[in-house]
């Protein structure tokens, strides 16, 4: 779906709502602004509902927020708020989770005429900070690599490559939004906004005073079991990201890096390096005179312009596993035929330990015989022991992740007894991490390997997580909290 179909099916629904709140509930004082409150409402319910269904995507979304902003913040003259935004980011879930409901209910508000006056000001303020999010990821888009947000005068020609959050994340993994569309997007909703602040007073109100509390009331409990119940006891059931259930990862795999070897360079952007002249140049004439007219000494280039690929890329073609010490896996999952399974752990939680210990190690002497001035062998004669200091890592794991951790080693282990292949994936982990995990929850059928943290959270949307491959295709995908014992597994598909 594209935005513009969205914005014709809400269009719809509020002339739908528009049409009963006059002709059935009888409230005609002012169509036009019954209309904007239902347009407006059916957004906010539906751009709730879909962040609903996955918040964790939200929260992920809001730690890249955060991220950026730190790193803006820390080189200007009010770098004393920079620390607030990793501070931020260790809550984004509960954030992302208070930000849909109020969304949901601020929706909902607007079509029930909840409270016009308070609604008009939250809706405005939400949409405020909503504002300034796809804003600011637009807007970075004019800043040069190695450049700060705050020095405009180094800002030069907008390049969508430039901006560190490439999608706002507005409804979900729904639909993806750049950010340039969504400030837009909601630029244009600050004019009904404004409009609500100013004639609070002339918004329709449907229904008694307590039955719009009540609806409020319920919403909101309902929204929020709905939300924890998509992260918290399981993984969301409908799935919008690549890596759905039943996606043939290893045909669409294909595709994506056709549709990409496809793509063409239309024209080179240039900028001339002394006197900032930029050019733009057909490819065959900048392949014919980049050495003779357009030296690197002299030019710096700015952007390629290229055809579409036919496919967009998504994190799929970003699908990349090795094991500890760094040997491909990936096409274990690609290509490989018949079941295998995967527990995805996207961060290891606990702590690092260095821990020091004394061991005596063997001194050695070298004897030389020599034999008519010319060596003829090297002796090591034992000299005696010898203590040493070494440094070992130790892991004290998090008490609920260790909880979790052992009920999926016994999973994976009573697969494994089956001759299936498992393998243990994490994220920002390495050969140590692996090697303890192994041994401190009995993976010693499990293959361990490693990948980036965002392709593992894209995944699965649980840490641990279980998700079950077949001939390249990926089949079902359980939460922790819904795996008992690896008998249902069995039992349901091998």
């Amino acid at each position: 779906m594209t935005l513009t179909t969205l914005i014709i099916y809400i269009g719809i629904t509020g002339l739908i709502l528009t049409l009963i709140s006059a002709f059935v509930l009888k409230k005609k004082d002012n169509l036009l602004m019954s209309f904007l409150q239902n347009f407006c409402g059916a957004w906010f319910v539906f751009s709730g509902w879909v962040k609903a269904i996955d918040p964790l995507g939200t929260g992920y979304k809001m730690q890249d927020y955060f991220k950026e902003f730190e790193s803006t913040f820390e080189t200007t003259y009010v770098s004393f708020i920079s620390p607030l935004f990793p501070f931020l980011a260790e809550y984004a879930t509960g954030i992302s989770v208070s930000m849909i409901i109020l969304e949901v209910i601020l929706g909902l508000a607007l079509i029930i005429g909840f409270r016009p006056k308070l609604t008009s000001w939250f809706f405005w303020g939400l949409l405020i900070f909503f504002t300034i999010l796809t804003g600011f990821t637009f807007l970075t888009g004019y800043v040069p690599e190695g450049g700060t947000f705050f020095n405009f005068g180094s800002w030069g020609e907008y390049n969508a490559n430039n901006m560190k959050v490439k999608d706002c994340g507005c409804f979900g993994d729904f639909i993806k939004l750049e950010p340039k569309i969504s400030f837009f997007k909601d630029l244009f909703l600050l004019i009904p906004a404004m409009f609500f602040l100013l004639k609070s007073s002339k918004m329709h109100q449907l229904f008694s005073r307590s039955l719009r509390h009540i609806l409020i009331g319920v919403t909101f409990i309902a929204t929020l079991i709905y939300c924890i119940s998509n992260f918290m006891w399981d993984i969301p059931r409908i799935d919008f990201r690549p890596f759905s259930e039943g996606k043939d990862i290893r045909a669409t795999r294909i595709a994506e890096e056709n549709a990409q070897g496809a793509v063409q360079i239309l024209s080179w952007k240039l900028k001339n390096r002394n006197d900032g002249k930029i050019v733009e140049l057909p490819n065959a004439i900048y392949m014919k005179e980049m050495m003779t007219n357009y030296p690197k000494k002299d030019w710096e280039i700015i952007d390629q312009i290229k055809t579409e690929p036919t496919i967009k890329a998504t994190k799929i073609s970003e699908f990349e596993i090795t094991d500890a010490n760094w040997n491909d896996l990936t096409y274990d999952f690609l290509e490989g035929e018949g079941p295998s399974f995967m527990i995805v752990s996207y961060k290891l939680y606990g702590k690092t330990n260095i821990e020091k210990s004394i061991i005596k190690d063997s001194v050695f002497v070298a004897d030389t015989i020599f034999k008519n001035q010319n060596i003829v062998s090297i002796n090591k004669i034992f000299k005696g022991l010898e203590e040493k200091s070494i440094q070992q890592k130790t892991f004290d794991w998090d008490p609920t992740f260790s909880k979790n951790m052992k009920k999926m080693g016994a999973i994976a282990n009573e697969i494994a007894s089956k001759d299936i292949p498992v393998y243990f994936i994490a994220g920002g982990a390495g050969a140590e991490e692996l090697e303890a995990i192994q041994k401190d929850f009995n993976m010693d059928k499990v293959v361990m390997g490693m990948a980036d943290d965002i392709l593992l959270k894209t995944i699965v949307r649980s840490n641990p997580g279980l998700v079950y491959w077949n001939n390249g295709k990926i089949i079902d995908k359980w939460h922790i909290n819904k795996l008992n014992s690896a008998k249902e597994v069995i039992t349901k598909h091998l």
